[in-house]
C-alpha cells in the first residue's frame, strides 16, 4: 500500500484517498469542435515513469492535492497543493 503525504493532513495511507486522474491538464473553450472534446474526455497518456495526478484526501480533510508519482515502481516523490504550478515545486 502506498503512503501519501497530505500537504493539510500529513502522512497517511492510501486507502483514505481518490485518484482524480492526471494533473494540470487544461480544459479546452466551448467553442472547440466535437472531436478536441472527445480527446479532451477521453485520450490520456499512460507514461511509464514520473508521472502527475490530481488526488482527493476522501476520507480525511476532503481537498484535492497533486502528486508526482513514478508509474512503474508507485514511489510517491512529491505531493503539493492545487494551484502550485509544477515547475514552483522542487523535485
Amino acid at each position: 500500500m502506498m503512503l501519501l503525504t497530505c500537504p493539510w493532513c500529513g502522512p497517511r495511507m492510501e486507502s483514505e484517498f481518490h485518484c482524480g486522474g492526471p494533473a494540470h491538464l487544461t480544459r479546452p473553450p466551448l467553442t472547440c469542435s466535437d472531436d478536441e472534446w472527445a480527446d479532451y474526455l477521453l485520450m490520456r497518456d499512460n507514461p511509464a515513469g514520473p508521472h502527475r495526478e490530481r488526488w482527493r484526501h476522501t476520507y480525511g480533510c476532503g481537498q484535492w492535492f497533486n502528486v508526482l508519482r513514478d508509474t512503474l515502481t508507485h514511489e510517491v516523490t512529491q505531493t503539493y497543493r492545487m494551484g502550485t504550478a509544477a515547475g514552483d515545486v522542487d523535485e
